[in-house]
């Protein structure tokens, strides 16, 4: 494509070529591309990297040239790749095995058009003939001309699926789907929509007929790693455990626990690693393996001990909306665990997860779409999201005033955290000594609203599912003066932002659900009053129990034995919002009570002292790590859907 005369941005596409052709060795993967650079930020297209699987051959380079007027530059004479093996991606515990290979073209200026063009052979082992991909084109591509063509030989043609801007542009042939774009525009999805709406010009191609037969083809594979050697170790391991643990639960529980504790996680992708799991046997006398060697470990020692499991195919990557929408593919997965049938009822497994996590009956993460693999062949399973029934985070905060307004406050403040988060934290803190704990806090909280720390204590509550942290020492508190002896002091946590107007922009789909990313927090403040006030002197902000845009804003106030009590929650009660409920919730924001959680002191006392709502314990009334604490209204928490 000729460069216009006005080109602007870093760069200009002359031709960029993405073709897939695909055959019994597998898939040829050809780039290719003329690119004019126009700015100095588009330099580093001369810092060129290939990188592919040895195990499927060599890539073929066809062509790197640079051309600079009259002069044209054929850069392979006189410059040459350099082949690292290196693990792009070692320090998050990946082998791959993927060779790369660099090459800086010397001397590219601006003004110049850089050339190149080569081939990748792709083919997956585990998958033999059968295999599925994508192509696509990105949704703000620099201006330019575009091409991309799936090819096939005769006897491989496969199932075919695109987005609607793609199906407008097709150009079929007898074997082979062309798309050519001169100038693509760019592609906003629309906003706040679910992930199933955001593929845009995309192309979906799949040798699989049906999702049962992606499950029929990986079950044999980790069936078979599974088997364990006449003489493997293994069995004795599972019959120390049978012999320990009564219950059918006891043992799944210790079997999942013995390889979260002693297999540490590495990624393995080498040969044909990526979709095939190491053996049993090698993984324990090798004490390392990734999801699929830890999956394979669990299900030898579950059937050892007789219990009835299962590999399940999920996505890890939050990325499974619209699944049920998508070509059967094994690479729609990013991550393996195990689902046993114990007791009637089923329960996940994940040997990746830290040992502090038990079997459940549900998953870690909120998965929609999940696989299991079976001899016989499975569809996909969806999994129905329903509200949080306890918060992912309580933020505790119990605050002493007792020794009057213009004395440091003496402060317990625990945060319980869930979920992956609450996971992230045991990690991080659990090598860490008492002492290491609590001079780190200090020296990054002490100066700010802490004056001093005292105390620091963390403890993983596995029946809560919790990290629990809690901090002990003193802060000035931020007294407002109110005139004539008055004061006022917002608490923590105690007020809530006005939600977000609903809308997109006049070229989107108008009728599109919205999107609400499910969480559940809730803040909970004490506040132990002076001695010398009277309750009668005291007063708050009003509380209140809104429902918009599929959220619950919650908050309660009471003042019982010397000190003011608020619960603050919020949690997500449907995860999809239809449009026109949107629409009326927009009217309703500036009705919304995003007020501070305030509460008011008057010497000569209140008009309206504090309305106690039932239902609002202090701090250390309850077990906050229990289930169903009263973080939101009892009508919300009996009646979720909102």
């Amino acid at each position: 494509m000729a460069v216009p005369a006005n080109a602007s941005g870093a760069a200009f596409i002359r031709l960029q070529d993405a073709l897939v052709h695909l055959n019994e060795q597998g898939q040829e993967q050809y780039a290719g591309y003329r690119v004019k650079i126009l700015q100095s930020s588009a330099l580093e297209a001369g810092n060129i990297s290939i990188s592919w699987n040895p195990a499927a051959g060599s890539p073929i380079i066809h062509n790197i040239k640079v051309y600079r007027g009259d002069q044209v530059t054929d850069v392979l004479k006189t410059t040459s790749f350099e082949i690292l093996r290196r693990e792009d991606q070692l320090e998050a515990a990946r082998l791959d095995g993927r060779l790369t290979a660099v090459l800086r073209v010397p001397d590219l200026r601006v003004g110049d058009e850089l050339e190149v063009s080569y081939t990748i052979h792709v083919n997956d082992p585990t998958l033999g003939k059968d295999d599925a991909g994508l192509l696509f084109l990105g949704s703000s591509p620099l201006p330019g001309r575009y091409h991309l063509e799936l090819s096939w030989d005769d006897g491989w043609k496969p199932s075919l699926k695109m987005t609607r801007d793609m199906t407008a542009v097709v150009q079929n042939g007898e074997r082979a789907v062309d798309f050519r774009f001169d100038n693509p525009g760019i592609l906003v999805p629309s906003k706040d929509a679910p992930g199933r709406f955001q593929w845009q010009r995309v192309v979906e191609f799949s040798s699989f007929s049906e999702w049962a037969g992606v499950s029929r083809r990986l079950a044999p594979i980790f069936a078979k790693a599974a088997i364990l050697s006449s003489g493997s170790t293994i069995k004795n391991e599972a019959s120390a455990i049978a012999a320990s643990n009564p219950t059918k639960l006891g043992r799944a529980s210790a079997a999942l626990n013995l390889v979260q504790q002693n297999i540490r996680y590495i990624f393995i992708g080498l040969n044909s690693g990526n979709l095939t799991p190491a053996m049993a046997d090698e993984t324990w006398q090798r004490r390392y393996g990734d999801c699929k060697a830890k999956t394979v470990l669990l299900l030898a020692l579950l059937r050892e001990m007789g219990i009835e499991a299962e590999p399940v195919l999920v996505n890890n990557s939050g990325t499974d909306d619209g699944l049920d929408e998508r070509l059967p593919s094994p690479r729609m997965f990013d991550h393996v665990l195990v689902r046993a049938h114990i007791d009637g009822t089923w329960y996940w497994l994940d040997g990746t997860l830290p040992s502090v996590v038990p079997p459940s009956t549900t998953p870690t993460l909120p998965y929609r779409w999940v696989l299991p693999l079976t001899t016989q062949g499975s569809s996909l399973e969806h999994i129905e999201w329903r509200p949080a029934n306890r918060p992912d985070e309580i933020n505790l905060t119990d605050i002493d005033t007792r020794a009057g307004f213009d004395q440091p406050a003496h402060v317990v403040s625990t945060s319980i955290k869930r979920g992956i988060e609450g996971l992230q934290q045991q990690v991080q803190l659990s090598g860490a000594t008492p002492d290491q704990l609590t001079n780190a806090l200090r020296q990054s909280l002490v100066g700010n609203t802490w004056q001093t720390v005292e105390d620091v204590k963390w403890r993983y509550d596995e029946k809560a599912q919790a990290s629990v942290l809690t901090i002990v020492g003193t802060w000035k508190l931020d007294w407002e003066d109110d005139g004539d002896g008055a004061r006022s002091m917002a608490l923590p946590g105690g007020g809530f932002s006005p939600p977000d107007r609903r809308g997109r922009a006049a070229d989107q789909d108008q009728n599109l659900p919205y999107y609400n990313k499910p969480d559940y927090d809730c803040y909970v403040t004490t506040v132990r009053l002076p001695t010398s006030t009277r309750s009668g002197q005291w007063a708050s902000k009003p509380g209140f129990d809104t429902h918009i845009f599929g959220r619950n804003y919650y908050r309660a106030f009471a003042l019982r034995g010397g000190a003011i009590r608020m619960i603050r929650g919020s949690r997500v009660e449907r995860q999809e919002i239809d449009a026109a409920s949107a629409r009326k919730d927009n009217e309703r924001i500036a009705a919304f009570d995003n007020s501070r959680g305030y509460i008011f002191f008057d010497p000569a006392g209140q008009q309206k002292p504090i309305a106690s709502a039932p239902n609002v314990p202090s701090t250390d009334e309850i077990d906050w790590t229990a289930d169903n604490v009263p973080c939101l209204s009892a009508d919300a928490r009996d009646k979720p859907a909102g």
